[in-house]
């Protein structure tokens, strides 16, 4: 495996990186310190110039129209996207653009009309619903959420929980159970628009994200045509681990990110910040405390950039995306808290970002599935077919 960078991938990804803390940073030192998006004309201005660098869409694939970057190059530039106070949701900016719903790629051509294209364009927002309140961890046996065909329609009853953006989208993709006889092999994904009558928020639930937070969904007898199956019948659980599968590298690669940035805020600290007559740099214990990030970040580094190397070569990759998940939102989470440290009082104020990297880390652990869960997936990729 080769992965030393080529000249294209050195370009790329020095222009993100001076676009993040050029563009970027100067504008969230007016925002509130947990704002989670940019002001509509700061947005639409730093889209403009990401449209203009040809980066506008990093994921979408080049026959939708998009930059053609490959897997490997868009985890390196998501490390880099990342770098700033609100990093971990640096998507949320959404100044790069993107596919919002990979899976959509797979519609059909109605679908691609109705739906697809649409959002491509930014006119409609989606959101993900496969979490249920009866738990995420193994959505193939949780799913709870029912549909029965009825004529051209389907009939679904049930509910999500922990959904992103469901308020303020347009359409999202609901997996339900269409054959309960089938355990995974019953599972369909419905394509929903959110002005469905049957379609409900019930309630916003806040988390430890502060400004971002997720919403529970409740469907009572929501009718969704036959026409908005997305994929096959029962294909539903298919189209799920595809995309927790591969959004688990860049969410490994983001939290990357921030890792990095908190060591470049620590190392810089520790050279300037003076106690009892001497730089904290000239410390063994806070050297020791830096080395140990730096041996974090570079072990998680390579081990995403691993896994996005499988993905792009179209070799399994499952198994290393969880481990990149696993050793990435990890590795970060003590990074951080060592910055933190180092840092001492200023640390755990908002007049920097740790204190908010601090919350999203923690939530991280969970996130795509939890860190207990993705040592199951590498457990039985170990022990093969003898392990559940």
């Amino acid at each position: 495996m080769d992965l030393s960078l080529t000249d294209e991938q050195k370009l790329i990804v020095d222009q993100v990186r001076r676009f993040v803390r050029e563009e970027i940073v100067p504008l969230e030192d007016g925002l509130d310190p947990d704002a989670d998006s940019l002001p509509p004309e700061d947005h639409e201005r730093l889209a403009g110039r990401v449209a203009e660098m040809g980066l506008y869409g990093l994921d979408i694939p080049p026959e939708f129209g998009g930059p053609d970057v490959d897997i490997v190059t868009r985890t390196l530039l998501a490390i880099e996207m990342s770098q700033h106070r609100a990093g971990l949701y640096a998507p949320c900016y959404n100044v790069f653009g993107g596919a919002g719903l990979a899976q959509m790629f797979e519609a059909n051509d109605d679908q691609k009309q109705r739906f697809l294209f649409p959002m491509l364009r930014g006119e409609k927002k989606t959101f993900f619903g496969l979490t249920e309140p009866s738990g995420g961890s193994d959505p193939a046996r949780a799913i709870q959420t029912r549909a029965v065909r009825d004529g051209d329609d389907w009939v679904v009853n049930g509910a999500k929980m922990f959904i992103s953006g469901a308020d303020r989208a347009d359409f999202g993709l609901v997996f339900a159970r269409t054959d309960p006889t089938k355990g995974r092999a019953g599972v369909t994904c419905f394509i929903v628009e959110t002005d469905t009558p049957g379609f409900h928020v019930r309630r916003i639930v806040h988390t430890l994200r502060a400004a971002r937070y997720a919403t529970e969904l409740q469907f009572e007898d929501m009718r969704v045509p036959h026409a908005n199956v997305l994929g096959e019948v029962n294909g539903g659980f298919a189209i799920a681990n595809d995309r927790v599968s591969r959004q688990r590298i860049p969410y490994a690669a983001t939290c990357i990110g921030v890792a990095v940035k908190a060591q470049e805020l620590a190392v810089e600290y520790a050279g300037i910040r003076e106690t009892f007559g001497d730089k904290l740099a000239h410390r063994q214990g806070i050297q020791w405390m830096v080395v140990e990030n730096e041996i974090d970040i570079r072990q998680a580094l390579w081990i995403t950039l691993a896994a996005a190397d499988k993905a792009r070569r179209g070799e399994p990759f499952r198994t290393d995306s969880a481990l990149a998940k696993i050793v990435a939102t990890e590795a970060s989470g003590r990074v951080v808290d060592r910055a933190m440290q180092i840092h001492g009082g200023y640390g755990v104020t908002k007049d920097l970002p740790f204190e908010r990297w601090y919350r999203e880390m923690r939530i991280r652990r969970i996130g795509e599935g939890p860190n207990e869960v993705q040592r199951h997936i590498v457990a039985r990729d170990l022990f093969g077919s003898s392990l559940r």
